[in-house]
């Protein structure tokens, strides 16, 4: 089921029910962008730390917004919603290969808000100083010609004397309403409809006991209510404390914490804590299905579609029950019939649809005794024990980032030192572009002319040391930190010369005494 700006206070209370029945509910989020390029290596790195990875992915999130956000809320009668977002300006061309439609995002996106930018509207409705912020010339044309009506009827109507403003779209319904009842003091308003807006030419004093009244359609706590938008529901999933399930999710948490709940903080510890304390049980699929193709005979693949694929077609546990029916709700059966990646909706179904059949094969594999045919969520929990709150670390120093405790370094090929000899000037660049052609390493330069490489494949570690053993340029040899580390030689430089100094100073005092 799509839901766009138009429906979505609409459903919002249905969508509630929903959730505080489900057993876990699995999210996915598409963006206008990943990695921002206006600053220097802001891509992953093998060097990166995950406090280092969260520095750079905050300057790409604080740059970029989200383009849809879908959800899939799993419980005994499996449904699905997805609900579409705000756009700025990148990522344009793969969605679009995959069909998404962005006239319909621009027309239609709910809106949304972190704790900051409420407490700044807030503060602005009470104080009456906020602006409408139509910034489209065709917005301002709409908002103009209906201020001019209003004041040229207004200037010879009588009290009591309405007339009616139409054609208006449901933003411009509110916008004008807003205009006017601070621009006029003596007029009244109130939407006809979808489109049209009765005037009234009232007292100031009978103006002052409408607005204090519970009809009025422009109360400002209802403009904050709509102005909220998709933050009424991140509140209902925080509240609901439900399992939230992602896949490689670590840029949606960023994201989830900066949109809608406060703007992400300088410290990596901070960001953690806070994601812990909105979602205590956090899964995420590629950590789960990372597991499953060890454990169990799993073809390597690596997309979310090709993972469900695999498990949906093979059969991966011929003598256990077979894995729970994940039937479709009413308005999401089109993801039955055709494959839709990168929607969001449908990504958070194939999400959530992964989550339970790895669980159950895992299910199947740690126990001798026969597993019921019908398993509760809970005992999938169980198995997936090892796997709560470790999220996937794409590219870097751990595997993982574990939300409830320490991150764990995980174990790379040796790193290798890259000698320069009579080739002035490379760059960290250059290096890189050097061995792309054989494998892929990561590279940072230690000295003027060394640099280190990093690789996660130990054949590529092999080919390099091989291919590049008589080079005439570059000597290459594996990295030691005693040896290599500039610390650790300036430090060994520090102690040769204190050592010599006391010997000289030995030498010296006893020839003196002599």
């Amino acid at each position: 089921m799509e839901v766009g700006a138009e429906g979505f206070a609409r459903r919002l209370p249905r969508l509630r029910r929903r959730i505080l029945r489900a057993a876990f509910v699995a999210l996915d989020m598409e963006f206008t962008g990943l990695h921002s390029t206006s600053v220097q290596n802001n891509e992953p790195s093998l060097f990166d730390s995950p406090a280092e990875r969260y520095v750079k992915a905050r300057q790409s999130v604080q740059r970029f917004t989200l383009v849809q956000l879908g959800l899939a809320i799993f419980s005994k009668e499996n449904s699905s919603k997805d609900l579409e977002f705000t756009l700025s300006a990148s990522s344009i061309q793969f969605l679009s290969h995959y069909g998404f439609d962005y006239n319909k995002f621009l027309k239609d996106g709910i809106p949304y808000m972190n704790e900051v930018q409420e407490k700044i509207l807030r503060q602005r409705l009470l104080a009456g100083t906020w602006k409408v912020c139509s910034t489209s010339n065709a917005d301002r044309d709409v908002l103009k010609k209906a201020i001019d009506e209003v004041t040229s009827w207004i200037a010879v109507a009588k009290e009591e004397d309405t007339m009616i403003l139409q054609d208006l779209n449901g933003d411009h319904v509110l916008e004008v309403q807003l205009v006017l009842r601070q621009a006029l003091e003596n007029v009244w308003t109130e939407p006809l409809g979808d489109k049209k807006v009765m005037v009234k030419k009232v007292s100031p004093e009978h103006r002052q006991l409408l607005e204090n009244s519970s009809y009025d359609h422009c109360q400002k706590k209802l403009i904050l209510l709509s102005a909220r938008g998709f933050t009424n529901l991140f509140q209902i999933l925080v509240k609901a404390n439900k399992p939230l399930v992602g896949h490689n999710m670590f840029m949606d948490l960023m994201h989830l914490h900066d949109k809608f709940y406060r703007p992400l903080p300088e410290s990596y510890e901070e960001f953690k804590r806070n994601i812990h304390n909105l979602f205590p049980v956090i899964i995420d699929t590629k950590t789960v299905t990372k597991s499953v193709q060890k454990k169990c005979l799993f073809p390597r693949v690596s997309s979310l579609l090709e993972v469900y694929a695999v498990l949906c077609s093979s059969n991966l546990n011929p003598k256990g029950p077979p894995c729970p029916v994940i039937a479709l709700a009413s308005g999401c059966s089109r993801y039955a019939e055709k494959k839709s990646p990168h929607e969001a909706g449908y990504d958070a179904f194939l999400c959530g649809s992964v989550l339970l059949m790895s669980a159950h094969l895992l299910l199947c594999r740690s126990t001798d005794d026969a597993v019921e045919a019908d398993p509760s969520f809970s005992q999938y929990l169980t198995v997936l024990a090892e796997h709560v709150n470790k999220v996937n670390f794409i590219r870097g120093g751990v595997s993982s980032i574990n939300f409830s405790g320490e991150d764990v370094p995980c174990r790379h090929p040796p790193a290798l030192i890259v000698h320069v000899q009579g080739w002035p000037g490379l760059t960290e660049r250059q290096i890189y572009q050097e061995f792309k052609a054989r494998c892929r390493f990561d590279v940072r330069r230690l000295s003027k002319n060394q640099f280190i490489l990093l690789s996660s494949q130990y054949k590529h570690v092999r080919l390099v040391l091989r291919d590049y053993r008589h080079h005439p340029h570059l000597q290459v040899s594996v990295y030691r930190h005693w040896r290599h580390s500039p610390s650790v030689n300036c430090l060994l430089q520090i102690s040769g010369i204190v050592a010599l100094w006391s010997v000289l100073a030995f030498a010296l005092g006893g020839t003196s005494s002599c």
